[in-house]
């Protein structure tokens, strides 16, 4: 997950955005360059999402299938499913690198645009949709599903717990067990919403814009004015972050992750004091 995100943000925000922006470079605006780029960039984007989406599995698995899991949560299986991830998400991004054109000025290239085609062929309307349900929608609804039913599991697990442990008891002595429940619940209720919230502005922004059509109108000078000129924007900039949210997400609630961070920001200290005496 962490290495996908961070191929989200090398391809997508330095070599998609940055490095166009800042340079007058002919180079950049190549169409192998641009169709290239745009292929590494739903690429990674892909494997950042199912990723998660894996994971979630995974931890469903751990949690509410004790027979499967001794066979499916191994490091072989990892290994065959962030593969097959990798390589359906470069085969199914492949046709990104033929939507573009280059506008020329007087034969000098200004800047690569997509083709018209793109909005009116029934085969590129056909791959758009495809990959519109296989990101984000089929996420989603499987991210949702496996946390809705793995939290559904752990309090079916939790009241059981309860009556077995009795009412005097449970008052009488924390359980660290119940905590640890909670503690998972509110894990997956976090990784589900920041997911869809941050997602949601552009999935619905590219709905319509397939469906008005209004891809470059919207992104004209004259109509900053109206709502779609700033959800154009806003809408890659959330998507963004989400690729690196969720990664931030299981880190943080990690507890050994936050002790060795605690011990990251306190060693220079420690050291100075050792020092000093």
């Amino acid at each position: 997950m962490a290495s996908a995100d961070l191929s989200v943000i090398l391809t997508d925000v330095i070599l998609k955005q940055i490095i166009p922006l800042y340079t007058t470079d002919p180079f950049t605006k190549n169409l192998t360059l641009c169709g290239l780029i745009d292929c590494l960039t739903h690429a990674a984007t892909d494997c950042s999402v199912w990723f998660t989406v894996a994971f979630t599995f995974d931890r469903f698995v751990a949690i509410c299938c004790q027979k499967l899991k001794t066979k499916y949560c191994t490091w072989r299986t990892a290994l065959v499913v962030i593969a097959t991830i990798c390589v359906l998400s470069s085969l199914k991004n492949i046709p990104w690198y033929f939507r573009y054109e280059v506008v020329y000025f007087f034969f000098i290239p200004l800047f690569c645009m997509v083709k018209l085609s793109y909005y009116s062929s029934p085969l590129w309307k056909a791959f758009d949709f495809l990959h519109r349900v296989t990101t984000p929608l089929l996420p989603f609804v499987l991210i949702l599903l496996l946390n809705g039913l793995t939290v559904r599991y752990i309090l079916l697990a939790s009241r059981a717990r309860r009556r077995l442990r009795g009412n005097g008891d449970r008052e009488n002595h924390k359980d660290a067990e119940m905590e640890n429940r909670r503690k998972s619940i509110i894990l997956l209720f976090s990784i589900s919403a920041s997911f869809i919230l941050l997602w949601m502005t552009q999935a619905v922004y590219t709905i319509h814009e397939r469906v008005t059509l209004n891809y470059i109108f919207d992104r004209l000078p004259f109509v900053k004015d109206r709502l779609p000129f700033v959800i154009a924007y806003i809408g890659p900039m959330l998507q963004l972050l989400s690729s690196c949210s969720n990664t931030c997400i299981y880190v943080v609630t990690q507890s050994k992750v936050r002790e060795e961070l605690k011990n990251v920001f306190t060693y220079p200290f420690v050291l100075i004091v050792q020092l000093v005496t």
